[in-house]
This record gives C-alpha cells, sequence and structure tokens, in this order.
C-alpha cells in the first residue's frame, strides 16, 4: 500500500508540473529569461526551465531517477517563488487566505517528499537502490 501512495505521489507532482512545461515550450521563455535579466543572474539558467518542468516530472513518473528529479524539482519551485513572486511569496492573500506561494510551496513539498521517500516498487527501472535511483 504505501508503493501504491508513493506512485500516486509521483504521478501527482510529475504529472501537473509537466503542464506548467508545456505551457512554456509553446509560449516561449521570454518572461523568465526577463525576469533572470532583472534580478541579475544570468539569462541561460532558463535553460533548467525545461529540465524542471519536462524531463524531471517525466522521470519521476516513470520512476527513473526518482530522488535526482525531485530535488530538482524542488530546485525549480525555489527559483520560481525567487523569480517569481519575490518577496510576497509567503504573504497572505486576501482572495483566498493562502499564502501568495502556494501552490509553488506544495510542489516543493511534494517534490522534496519524494527525494527522501524514494520512488516504491511501482517504477520501470529496479536496478540498484542508491540516493539518485
Amino acid at each position: 500500500m504505501q508503493d501504491l501512495g508513493k506512485f500516486i505521489l509521483r504521478l501527482g507532482v510529475g504529472g501537473l508540473m509537466i503542464f506548467h512545461g508545456i505551457h512554456k515550450i509553446i509560449h516561449g521563455h521570454d518572461m523568465i529569461i526577463e525576469q533572470l535579466a532583472a534580478k541579475g543572474y544570468p539569462t541561460w539558467l532558463w535553460l533548467g526551465v525545461p529540465v524542471g518542468e519536462i524531463i524531471a516530472p517525466i522521470l519521476l513518473i516513470v520512476g527513473v531517477f526518482t530522488r535526482l528529479s525531485g530535488v530538482l524539482i524542488a530546485f525549480t519551485m525555489v527559483m520560481s517563488m525567487v523569480l517569481v513572486k519575490g518577496g510576497g511569496s509567503f504573504a497572505l492573500s486576501a482572495a483566498t487566505g493562502g499564502i501568495g506561494a502556494e501552490l509553488n510551496v506544495l510542489y516543493l513539498v511534494g517534490a522534496l517528499a519524494i527525494a527522501m521517500i524514494g520512488p516504491g516498487s511501482y517504477r520501470l527501472y529496479k536496478g540498484k537502490k542508491g540516493w539518485f535511483i
């Protein structure tokens, strides 16, 4: 039963995160490049977005390099909070009562949980059980 729970968590985090990556593939990464430049970061860092929002979620869903993928998604969420939400990440929203970066934090916590608990037995690759698997 625990393995099924791990699979459902992987499917939820990876399956929903991938839609954000697909959106950026369709509509471009210009907004991210502009935000990186505005904050003084190198603009080539936009290349991390497809990794964190397309590749890592796919690997997470299929259970390959699951822990590493969880860390990559978590890092992507930290960067999105820094770039998009900034200081308002933890400010309470008057409209919903939640924090400004509520969805980002939910992805971040889910991805970190996956990185810590591992993939479970429902996965494609069942080889060596190292930290990156």
